[in-house]
């Protein structure tokens, strides 16, 4: 909700020509009060009020229910009631009072009908966006919530308006109603005088009776967009003279979860707290919040499994000012709009996301989803855990240290696969999950999870086996070949189109007919070949060649090179049918058989013939 040109004050003073009974004031003492009156500014009006809307015109976010109301009111279908719904601050009351306007709208010259066209003040206008007309009678439910105060509704409403087409009943909160309240309005909301109309706002619906609901039309108010919120707090900004970043628009937009006023109120405060000139900086410090840098750069530091770096960096925070839920909140928040991006790529083309958050949010969509999953649920009830804590800060470190062991976990599903391949429990001993929802980081499956994970890990990982670097693709490949584990060997080989390699780190695009369990089982390998947990992730990019596929066309052109030579065509020539199958260099062979660098290197080769006659 909201308009872009300030509201006019209600204009309380006496009428020019008029004085008061029997009190002639001195011309001149009338001059020093018209004096004194003009001189003393203006009080202040919160952005709120000051850019209340006045029409539907200036309503925002609600394109829904203007064109309802606007085709009702061209055909004349106008019920006798309707119920305004949504969170605090998307202009539930505000929308009454233009409803209860638009259905008394007359123009200044001539007779009107009711419309939501309302290109100019009309008679009663002011009046009743001032809540002060008397056929537009606003009541608020939660300091009136007795059947005697209907009553007196249901007693006033068989009299006609004094002025106005319609008398307009505005009951904000009407959930707030009693029982007996309720009951006593059903008969007249039901079957109302045709010169009254009821609007209700509320914003807990499942509080008020069916039967009630059942009379009356509703409308369900939508939270803002971000990106219409940011535009609005930006015109409003240029109205006001402030200088305002995008940056902090977007926070405050943010911050306001779709409610105008709350973004407004927010606005003022930023507004005062840097003195005209709002930036990212001053809205965070106002909010509590941490940079969203500083965030990301948390966030990165616990998926990695950098427990120190995270550790630092959160201390960091804390010390700069930053709320510790705060923190954690922004973390769950990130991860959420990680994991969007990672199912719906379209999600980094929102207007409020900030360009570093869509850049690097995109990198980070390399994460799994059951690590993006996890880390979700930890957050999540970790957030509670912090807001609980006597030492907050202290909290939210114990919440990092266990998320960054956790991104390691199996799941339930995988736990059970590792005891079945020992043969039970290591070492003779029960295993047994932990009881309740202890723990912290979740109970049940996940209790069961933590502990198979800490008893086969001396068997999975010996304590003595160095750290090992793989720098290429081709490593990998060796080291599999090494380990004497062809079936992986193959599979790297066959069922691998590479995205990207570094050491620690492998993104690939499984080829058809791979493995559903390639990524997990990749990576339970190389944990346990070279000491150390690698980051695996599927890619939804295409990826390069497979290394058989290069392989097959390095040897298909050689095949084709070498049946291409004058000798070798002439030999295929003299036997119809047949084709090169094979390729070999003798020199190769004998250096490799002899281990002896100083043969001599020639042309020659040796090739296998295949005759499709005789084989």
């Amino acid at each position: 909700m909201s308009h872009l040109t300030p509201e006019q004050g209600a204009d309380h003073s006496q009428p020019e020509g008029m004085s008061l009974p029997g009190f002639d004031a001195p011309p001149a003492t009338v001059q020093a009060s018209d004096k004194q009156a003009s001189d003393k500014p203006a009080p202040y009006r919160v952005l709120a009020r000051k850019y209340r809307p006045q029409s539907f015109e200036d309503l925002i976010g609600q394109d829904a229910m203007v064109q309802t109301l606007s085709n009702a009111f061209a055909a004349g279908r106008i019920p006798q009631a309707w119920i305004l719904t949504g969170v605090r601050g998307v202009g539930k009351t505000t929308t009454a009072r233009i409803l209860a306007r638009g259905l008394n709208y007359q123009p200044l010259e001539g007779e009107g009908g009711p419309t939501v066209t309302m290109p100019s003040e009309g008679v009663h206008c002011r009046a009743i966006i001032e809540s002060r007309h008397i056929d537009v009678l606003e009541m608020d439910a939660a300091s009136h919530t007795s059947v005697d105060d209907v009553r007196a509704i249901n007693e006033g409403v068989r009299y006609a308006p004094v002025s106005a087409r319609y008398k307009v009943y505005i009951i904000d909160e009407v959930h707030m109603l009693s029982k007996s309240a309720f009951n006593a309005f059903l008969k007249t909301l039901e079957e109302p005088p045709p010169h009254a109309k009821f609007i209700f706002a509320t914003t807990d619906i499942r509080s008020v009776p069916v039967t009630i609901l059942s009379r009356c039309q509703r409308f369900d108010l939508r939270r803002v967009e971000s990106s219409v919120m940011i535009a609005h707090l930006a015109k409003i900004c240029g109205l006001e003279g402030v200088e305002i970043e995008p940056e902090a628009l977007s926070l405050v937009a943010s911050a306001a979860e779709g409610s105008v006023r709350d973004a407004l109120s927010l606005l003022d405060q930023a507004i005062a707290h840097g003195a005209g000139k709002v930036d990212g900086e001053i809205v965070r410090s106002m909010l509590g919040l941490a940079d969203r840098a500083r965030v990301i750069d948390l966030f990165e530091a616990v998926m990695k499994g950098d427990i120190a770096t995270a550790l630092h960096e959160l201390r960091n925070q804390y010390n700069s000012g930053a709320d510790p839920a705060s923190v954690v909140a922004d973390l769950a928040e990130f991860t959420h709009f990680v994991t969007r991006l990672k199912v719906v790529p379209e999600a980094a083309s929102d207007g409020a996301v900030t360009e570093i958050e869509r850049v690097r949010g995109q990198a980070q969509t390399i994460l799994s989803m059951r690590v993006l999953s996890r880390a979700w649920q930890m957050l999540l009830k970790g957030h509670r855990e912090v807001q609980d804590a006597a030492r907050p800060i202290a909290a939210a470190e114990m919440l990092l240290v266990r998320l960054a062991y956790a991104a390691d976990l199996p799941t339930p599903d995988e736990a059970l696969k590792m005891l079945d391949q020992q043969g039970g429990s290591p070492g003779g001993h029960a295993l047994s999950a932990p009881r309740g929802s202890g723990g912290g980081g979740g109970g049940g499956a996940a209790g069961l999870a933590v502990a198979t994970r800490s008893m086969p890990v001396a068997a999975v990982q010996p304590a003595s086996q160095p750290a090992m670097r793989l720098d290429r693709f081709e490593d990998l490949v060796a080291l599999a070949d090494e380990k004497r584990d062809l079936v992986l060997k193959r599979t790297l080989e066959t069922d691998i189109r590479l995205v990207r390699f570094e050491d620690g780190v492998i993104e690939f695009a499984p080829a058809a007919g791979a493995s559903v369990n390639l990524a997990a089982d990749l990576g339970k390998k190389l944990q346990e070949w070279t000491g150390r947990r690698w980051l695996v992730a599927v890619s939804s990019q295409q990826g390069q060649e497979t290394l058989r596929e290069v392989s097959d066309r390095e040897t298909a052109q050689v095949l084709a090179d070498v049946s291409a030579n004058r000798v070798v065509r002439a030999v295929l020539d003299a036997f119809p049918g047949a084709r090169v199958v094979d390729v070999r260099d003798p020199v190769a062979e004998a250096l490799a058989a002899q281990g002896d660098d100083d043969l001599p290197l020639d042309d020659s080769f040796d090739f296998t013939m295949l005759d499709d006659d005789n084989d």
